[in-house]
């Protein structure tokens, strides 16, 4: 079982073209996922001259490309609960961001011929307890009545069951606006789009400090191989655990890295693939602690979910594996023999209220927070941050937001194990 993600170790890697740092750019991006290089491939078509900075060496090296491959429209909260709290014009205006964010990733797989195994199946949130099927048919109602989203269905045991080759499941809501694709060749398609169309990227180039320059939004880009003077600079950076806190502390005290984690099965064969998951659709439970799969191509089963509250490290993600091994058997038991392939983890930037953050402070523009559901609105939120940078506020869907920092959170998350058991009896008393 090898410690790698299945997306880029099945994928040739992207190879930048050798260039020295220049001077001077309009735009320096601080991270080559896929926030970083949508922005970088929109910005380039507009005529700017973009440096993309990432201190990996290779590009979506962190959340982009160690995810479970679901290109997902719904919000991470139920959308009642953001009703509520927002009002339904708000709420409903985020909905439709997730719908927009899917038909970016559709539209720039279409416009740069990436092959990427783009399918658009939809999603199927699954019950495991009757009670869960109960709050997914007012969730369906809630969302059909104020007019959010017409396409959503109800789906009954039998249904589900004639899909999901296992006895674990009372019902499902079916979102037949999502996809999934294949990350780690979509990563690469997007850098080479955003490099053909003129932006440059630097990989192994960490940013070590950002000091702006007097009141404008222009900075100095510190780098370990050089210093950069960039007229814009847009923080794409997610949780990456790279720089330390310096110049990105406000950002980080606002986001906490959690763990999810993600095994691959070896090929199952077309015939037993197509008899596990028929609809071949992207899957996820109800719970706080949840599972999510699909299939690929070559008809290997994805399985993931916050398996240990932790960081991934080789000895997180492999004791993680085996936590999810024992929950893949548990919902597919006649896959109990079969081998599993990779285990990998990777961290999710998770907000306090679960949802995006976006905009500028201090001259410096930043998207992150995509709290586990990041995959399309990082690439919808590239495209959109590089209008916002070109002069159209409105282009951004998360403005104007007020983002608190999380209380006691100024390094490493110590407090993880305690969430961990918060939201375990929070799913046992649901």
């Amino acid at each position: 079982m090898k410690l790698d993600a299945y997306w880029t170790d099945s994928a040739p890697a992207f190879t930048p073209a050798p260039q020295s740092l220049p001077a001077q750019v309009d735009v320096a991006i601080v991270g080559a996922g896929f926030t970083g290089l949508s922005a970088a491939r929109a910005l380039a078509r507009r005529g700017a001259r973009v440096l993309v900075l990432e201190a990996g060496q290779r590009v979506a090296a962190e959340a982009s490309g160690r995810n479970g491959g679901h290109v997902n429209n719904g919000l991470a909260v139920d959308y009642a609960e953001v009703a509520a709290k927002v009002g339904p014009e708000t709420a409903r205006r985020w909905y439709h961001a997730y719908d927009a964010a899917v038909d970016s990733v559709a539209r720039v797989v279409a416009e740069e011929a990436i092959d990427c195994d783009f399918l658009r199946h939809g999603k199927l949130k699954l019950a495991t307890r009757p009670q869960h099927l109960d709050a997914l048919a007012r969730s369906a109602e809630r969302l059909v009545r104020d007019g959010v989203d017409t396409d959503v269905e109800v789906l009954g045991a039998d249904r589900v069951r004639a899909e999901v080759q296992s006895d674990r499941f009372h019902g499902g809501l079916l979102y037949k606006r999502s996809g999934q694709m294949h990350m780690g060749r979509f990563a690469r398609g997007l850098a080479e789009a955003a490099q053909r169309h003129g932006a440059q990227i630097a990989l192994g180039t960490e940013v070590q400090r950002l000091q702006r320059i007097g009141r404008s939004q222009a900075h100095q880009v510190h780098t370990a191989r050089g210093t950069v003077k960039a007229a814009q600079v847009l923080v794409a950076t997610g949780a990456t655990r790279h720089g330390g806190y310096g110049s990105f502390g406000w950002l980080r005290r606002r986001i906490v890295p959690i763990g999810s984690f993600i095994v691959v099965t070896e090929p199952l064969g077309a015939e037993r693939a197509q008899a596990l998951l028929a609809g071949r659709r992207t899957y996820t439970t109800v719970a706080n602690i949840h599972h999510y799969f699909r299939l690929t191509a070559d008809h290997r089963l994805v399985f993931g979910g916050r398996a240990r509250f932790a960081i991934s490290s080789p000895q997180s993600d492999a004791a993680s594996g085996e936590i999810l091994r024992q929950g893949l058997a548990e919902t597919f038991p006649q896959l109990g023999e079969v081998r599993l392939d990779y285990c990998w983890g990777g961290l999710v930037d998770m907000t306090q209220d679960r949802l995006p953050h976006a905009g500028e402070r201090d001259g410096l523009f930043y998207s992150m927070g995509y709290s586990g559901h990041g995959t399309q609105m990082s690439v919808h939120m590239g495209d959109c941050m590089a209008r916002v940078m070109a002069g159209d506020a409105a282009a951004n869907p998360w403005q104007g937001r007020h983002w608190p920092a999380i209380p006691g959170h100024f390094g490493p998350p110590w407090f993880l194990p305690a969430v961990g058991l918060y939201y375990r009896l929070k799913d046992r008393l649901a």
